[in-house]
């Protein structure tokens, strides 16, 4: 039987934690425990995202938590980061989620948008009772956002949209859409425009058949000749350097809740290692080769901690570069998938039964190997950083 989660710190990493962050890591974590562990497995089975749990979390403030008024939290970025963690490690999806309507919705409102704009959609999402989704990806257009073929044309007081947008998360359940298209009236320059998704021409489809982020929303976006009022334009996007702003947000989350993942893995691994038994009826964790793989993911885990309290921390004070954010991603996302990968040893066949969260975790984590940069993209762009040699 399962011992309730109390925690991965091997070096003591809760002593540079604060009380008012360690308060909301406990809380997440109790909702975590309480509200979406004990249906998690049920959902990924039925490819269901646990929508009943988004009114909940707008209550405790897991939405746009960073941002200043408007109904937010108004909380430091490891706190928020605290929260991803804690809600990955509950399931990738339901993070994927949080962070697209925090930093991919609700932070480009806040950062690019107008006090109208502000107003009239920040509040609602931070309550959950509006959703967001944020239409970058295309179909043709992945790690080169550049070359996307999304068009708006200016036609009186109204922008005219068409195009197609891929692999969005809650994309059929948004009540709004941050899309980003390229300007025929600022002479092809990528801007960002609000869409509400119940214009005529605006088409969300589920995509079914995946095998990761089953319990996750995504969708694909189709938009003919869209209709929006001219005021829909987020009057301060310039160019795709406001999209690759609001990547970093999730990026930033994204390296949090991977850690998350990995602590999941690593106690479930540890628990059955120390209950297990085999040869003259001795816990598995007694055999050295079972030692090396716990010990080799809680390093892991460990060094992730400390990287990603750094990245905080400069985030906090606005020190923060999109490199520091690309190397945090790019390890951590890789050190959570080897973890799943050998707990799943570690657990034998039992690591492919829903009965333990392993395989869950690892099929999930291909995705976000994937999404917000892929792991090679972002080594590019930290050796970029210290080469000062762009290789792409």
């Amino acid at each position: 039987m399962a011992i309730k989660f109390k925690g991965v710190d091997f070096l003591e990493f809760d002593t540079l934690l604060s009380d008012e962050e360690r308060m909301v890591r406990a809380t997440t974590r109790e909702f975590i425990e309480d509200n979406l562990l004990p249906i998690i497995e049920q959902c990924n089975r039925d490819g269901r995202f646990p929508r009943e749990l988004v009114k909940p979390m707008g209550e405790l403030g897991f939405f746009g938590p960073t941002l200043r008024g408007y109904g937010c939290a108004e909380m430091n970025n490891v706190e928020y980061g605290l929260i991803m963690q804690e809600l990955e490690r509950g399931d990738s999806g339901l993070r994927s989620f949080a962070s697209v309507q925090s930093g991919l919705v609700m932070y480009p409102i806040y950062a690019f948008g107008s006090d109208e704009q502000k107003d009239r959609w920040l509040p609602g999402m931070a309550k959950g009772d509006k959703l967001g989704c944020f239409g970058l990806t295309e179909p043709d257009s992945g790690s080169n956002p550049g070359s996307m073929r999304t068009r708006a044309r200016r036609e009186g007081t109204e922008y005219v949209l068409s195009g197609e947008k891929m692999w969005i998360t809650s994309g059929s359940i948004a009540d709004v859409a941050v899309i980003w298209a390229k300007s025929d009236e600022h002479g092809g320059k990528v801007r960002g425009f609000l869409v509400e998704t119940d214009r005529p021409g605006f088409v969300a489809k589920d995509i079914h058949g995946k095998w990761s982020l089953r319990a996750s929303v995504t969708s694909s976006l189709s938009m003919q000749d869209v209709r929006i009022p001219a005021e829909n334009l987020l009057p301060k996007s310039s160019g795709l350097k406001s999209a690759l702003m609001c990547l970093n947000q999730a990026r930033y989350g994204i390296a949090w809740g991977a850690v998350g993942a990995a602590m999941a893995c690593y106690d479930c691994a540890l628990q059955y290692a120390q209950f297990r038994k085999q040869f003259r009826d001795q816990p598995i964790a007694s055999h050295q080769l079972v030692q090396q793989k716990l010990v080799w993911m809680i390093n892991e885990i460990t060094k992730a901690q400390f990287m990603l309290l750094q990245v905080g921390r400069l985030k906090d004070q606005d020190k923060v570069r999109p490199e520091h954010i690309s190397l945090v991603k790019r390890n951590n996302v890789w050190m959570a998938l080897e973890c799943a990968r050998m707990a799943r040893d570690i657990l034998g066949a039992n690591g492919i039964a829903d009965e333990y969260p392993i395989f869950r975790h690892m099929a999930n984590l291909e995705s976000v190997k994937t999404y917000e940069g892929t792991h090679d993209i972002h080594t590019l762009i930290v050796g970029s950083a210290i080469t000062g040699i762009d290789a792409f």
